[in-house]
């Protein structure tokens, strides 16, 4: 799912005395040219700060750009080569202003990310906790709830190769789970049928009595709400795990 940018320091800052500007940076510079899909943020933010620095901005405005240049994957390496790059067409001493503030901003790099927190960056939702039901699951899963009132909505997450055992939500009537993917991708397969592939915007309806499992692609993290439909006296039952050879032909 593409992240949304969303900018609203326009009306917090000049919401009373400029609304018009205020409208045109949060809802128009942000919120329609920053999400236009054409090329990606990590490009806009390098546009943005060479931009700046042709027109010789090297105020707040720049350590703001350049600290989101940052934030969407420039690395120290980038934005030397960057500034090194637009300096021979800009000037010498815009390099040298540009520099100054782009030493303070990438002073302390931060420890290397790891997968899951790469992973997390491409979905919406928290990744969470590890799963407390982690011992009905081949590898190591995460929950986080994203709405306990009303309609309980969880977003679960799943290392790659990682797989929840056979099971059945039961219910007198009513009942079942519904499943969307929101990152990565899985599968998701009925006892006696195909697997089926989920990938970003799937949807899954699950009836009760159901046996089925569901679960990442064997070499891709795998992200999915979980909500569980109402019904009369549900329950979960946890069956076997999902066999390595029944995995394996999975792609």
């Amino acid at each position: 799912m593409k992240e949304k940018i969303v900018q609203t320091a326009g009306r917090n800052q000049l919401g009373e005395f400029a609304p018009t500007f205020a409208h045109l940076n949060d809802d128009v510079l942000f919120g329609e040219v920053w999400n236009e899909e054409a090329i990606d943020v990590k490009t806009k933010c390098i546009i943005t700060v060479v931009s700046l620095m042709a027109s010789g901005v090297t105020d707040s405005s720049l350590t703001y750009h350049l600290q989101n240049a940052k934030a969407h994957g420039v690395t120290k390496e980038e934005i030397a080569a960057i500034i090194t790059h637009a300096t021979m067409y800009v000037g010498w001493p815009k390099g040298w202003a540009v520099f100054r503030q782009a030493k303070e901003v990438w002073k302390e790099e931060t420890p290397a990310r790891t997968e899951k927190d790469r992973f997390q960056q491409t979905i919406p939702f928290p990744i969470g906790e590890a799963n407390p039901y982690g011992q009905f699951f081949v590898g190591q899963s995460y929950l986080a709830p994203v709405s306990t009132e009303q309609v309980p909505v969880f977003n679960v997450t799943f290392e790659p190769g990682c797989r929840n055992n056979w099971h059945i939500h039961h219910a007198r009537s009513g009942g079942g789970q519904m499943l969307i993917c929101v990152g990565g991708r899985g599968f998701y397969q009925e006892w006696g049928k195909e697997a089926v592939e989920m990938t970003p915007g799937t949807v899954v309806n699950i009836p009760p009595e159901v046996k089925h499992w569901h679960g990442a692609a064997p070499d891709e993290w795998f992200a999915h709400l979980a909500i569980e439909v109402a019904g009369e006296e549900t329950s979960n039952e946890w069956l076997e795990p999902v066999s390595d050879a029944d995995y394996g032909k999975l792609k």
